[in-house]
């Protein structure tokens, strides 16, 4: 889809409810997620996150999706593939003003380019305790993007057609930081596997999509 199409009719998602957990259970790797997600809201101690779903033009003006592939290191999210985004800081006054600046950190994309649509339905991540909070954007024009080298192995551009294509839809049997192989639903994106809670952010975007595309 040209870019002009697609931002002329994402703006309909402003307007759009939440499809929240139910849409992002399905792409859920463990069965008590939700309530792990209830215990971790009523103990009010876990850490918090913001990252951005990026829309923007490619230099042949078709619709991509930035998503990065995180650098091998010793945690639990160590090469994986994820929006850009991180930890809150206490110089963000909002995890949206979190997730516009590590963005622009991570792969170069200033904050003032950005126009964020939505606020998405937040996740939890049991292993690092963390509440990731999403958000979903687009940049008019094509970014000039600069990987920050420590963080970032690769940008990884997807296309809307390869996004929306359900033939993405996978399973895979993993050994997890929580159980040992165990199957999990996940998305093929220009060949990285892509599960947890990227793919439950993603599987909400998708499903938005659907409706307004």
């Amino acid at each position: 889809m040209k870019f002009q199409e697609f931002e002329n009719k994402i703006v309909k998602i402003t307007k759009m409810e939440l499809l929240g957990e139910a849409v992002q259970f399905k792409m859920a790797p463990i069965e008590r997620l939700a309530e792990l997600k209830r215990i971790a809201q009523q103990k009010n101690t876990a850490k918090k996150a913001g990252v951005l779903a990026l829309f923007y033009p490619s230099t042949e003006n078709n619709t991509n999706l930035a998503l990065i592939l995180r650098k091998t290191y010793k945690g639990v999210h160590s090469a994986q593939i994820g929006f850009p985004g991180g930890k809150y800081e206490k110089q963000d006054l909002t995890l949206k003003e979190t997730a516009l600046r590590e963005t622009e950190e991570e792969i170069g994309v200033s904050k003032q380019m950005v126009s964020v649509l939505k606020q998405l339905t937040n996740v939890y991540i049991p292993p690092s305790n963390f509440f990731v909070q999403p958000f979903l954007g687009v940049v008019s024009k094509t970014p000039k993007f600069k990987i920050q080298e420590e963080e970032v192995e690769e940008l990884i551009e997807v296309s809307l057609q390869h996004f929306m294509d359900d033939a993405i839809k996978t399973a895979q049997t993993l050994s997890t930081s929580y159980a040992k192989n165990i199957e999990v639903p996940a998305f093929i994106l220009n060949g990285h596997l892509v599960w947890g809670a990227t793919a439950m952010m993603l599987n909400e975007i998708r499903e938005m999509l659907k409706e307004i595309l």
